[in-house]
């Protein structure tokens, strides 16, 4: 059976005194609740790893990347490595987010070789996928997201049972729309089959978690579908009492 995975991507955002009062009141809303079916992760701008690292004490809660680079070391200014997210406590790193491919122009060869160097360091790459709304609406979903699992199957191959896959929608993030229950399970389910393809033991063990203005109001109808692994979550992490009711619900 498969965990249910809860995802909290801060993106730029967080502070000292943040970081404090949402790791005190995470900590304190958790307590009683039985976590060994789900785990909890926390992905913050890296220079706050340390802090938090420090403040989060329940094993059931995990520390992640918001991103790597495909370089082990070098003349790369201003990237960080899989292997100091590990030494910092990391378990997971997200990869391949719709920001990334857009704001910095990362394509699929990019994603794919930023997943391989999270598995080398002991990580699990959080790969993201998703369509706009104009591919949506033209019928190019299917083909869109296609592209994308393709590169990462033929690219990862054998290390595939160590992937997270996280959809996307890109019409839904930040802008307050999110794909209805049924929607989101009907893609969950159809990239299960893509994945089938190439291996159905990966694709029935495969965690695939769904973005997109994710609520606590809506983290509930969606996590009950039965190919939706988890969430991730963007705006509404940053809210403790909001992101405690989307772990409860999960």
């Amino acid at each position: 059976m498969r965990s249910k995975l809860i995802i909290a991507n801060w993106k730029l955002n967080g502070n000292w005194s943040f970081n404090e009062e949402f790791a005190s009141a995470l900590s304190q809303g958790l307590k009683g609740i039985d976590l060994n079916d789900r785990q909890i992760v926390i992905c913050p701008p890296s220079i706050f790893l340390q802090q938090l690292g420090g403040l989060i004490i329940d094993q059931a809660i995990y520390l992640g990347g918001q991103d790597l680079s495909e370089e082990l070391s070098g003349p790369f200014t201003g990237e960080i490595s899989g292997a100091m997210l590990k030494e910092f406590g990391c378990r997971f790193v997200i990869v391949g987010h719709s920001e990334r491919r857009s704001r910095h122009a990362e394509t699929n060869e990019l994603v794919v070789k930023k997943a391989i160097k999270a598995i080398a360091a002991g990580l699990t790459p959080v790969v993201c996928i998703g369509e706009t709304l104009e591919q949506r609406q033209g019928g190019q979903m299917e083909s869109v997201l296609a592209t994308q699992i393709d590169a990462l199957l033929s690219g990862v191959d054998q290390l595939m049972n160590q992937v997270v896959i996280a959809y996307e929608p890109i019409w839904a993030i930040g802008t307050g729309q999110t794909a209805d229950a049924a929607m989101a399970e009907e893609v969950h389910s159809w990239i299960r089959e893509r994945v089938s393809k190439f291996s159905p033991a990966v694709a029935q063990n495969l965690q695939i978690v769904y973005g997109g203005s994710v609520k606590s109001d809506n983290a509930e109808e969606l996590i009950k579908m039965s190919n939706i692994d988890g969430l991730l979550v963007g705006g509404a992490s940053l809210d403790a009492s909001q992101f405690l009711k989307i772990c409860q619900a999960s």
